[in-house]
């Protein structure tokens, strides 16, 4: 068989919608975070929204930069044991503010 008719193994699929589409939800998250110290609300509200945008940040720039979109579910979980050690020094620091 010609070679130049096969079909290739692996065809090339464009992510340019799909990285627009990050860039756009990454650009209102930032856009958010710079909106929320001017907001006339309690500092820990501030702080807790903050910190749940970051985490909002870093998910999606993991899941589609980093490409754990594509990989395996064992491999998901080992980026997000960071992820919950994250979470729980925010607990600690929040509980010990509050005692």
């Amino acid at each position: 068989m010609n070679e130049k008719t096969e079909a290739p193994a692996h065809a090339h699929k464009s992510h340019t919608a799909e990285y627009v589409t990050v860039f756009v939800v990454l650009t209102v998250l930032t856009a958010l975070e710079l909106a929320i110290p001017d907001l006339k609300v309690a500092y820990h509200l501030k702080a807790i929204s903050l910190i749940g945008l970051a985490l909002g940040k870093a998910f999606v720039v993991a899941y589609f930069y980093m490409h754990l979109k594509d990989e395996k579910s064992w491999l998901k979980f080992i980026a997000a044991v960071p992820i919950s050690a994250a979470l729980f020094a925010i607990v600690v620091i929040l509980e010990s503010v509050y005692r």
